[in-house]
């Protein structure tokens, strides 16, 4: 080995030069809701004229068009998901009160009827014979 001495130079390179770095960071909103579960019970239960399918449809495509990055077709698609849900989740609810309704209407109705069968009294089955001439 040679003997040769080493020295450091006068003017030392800074390991952290001072300078200033600027990133632009661009606030993205967040994507548009799916309704995907809201429209998986929509179709499962009652599915009144397929309008839980349809909002299942259109929530899958929102999810799809999310995943491409299509903002606009995402909102398009959340729009007619969420309309199509509301519509299902009217019949869903509508359709059971009607039917309660009308049947306990009928009841009501037929329990007041003179000469026929009294659904809640004790001679009901004697009313239902004097009816049909037993």
């Amino acid at each position: 080995m040679d003997n040769a001495t080493y020295t450091c130079p006068s003017n030392p390179i800074p390991l952290n030069p001072p300078s200033s770095t600027v990133i632009n960071v661009k606030s993205t909103p967040p994507p548009p809701k799916d309704h995907l579960l809201w429209s998986i019970c929509n179709t499962l239960y009652m599915n009144f004229c397929c309008l839980g399918f349809l909002a299942l449809i259109y929530s899958v495509k929102t999810r799809d068009q999310n995943v491409l990055g299509n903002v606009k077709a995402a909102h398009l698609y959340s729009h007619k998901a969420k309309w199509y849900n509301i519509l299902a989740s009217g019949w869903n609810v509508i359709i059971p009160l009607l039917i309660i309704v009308l049947i306990v209407t009928g009841i009501v109705h037929l329990s007041n009827v003179e000469g026929s069968y009294d659904f809640f009294g004790e001679e009901g089955y004697d009313n239902f014979g004097k009816l049909f001439g037993k």
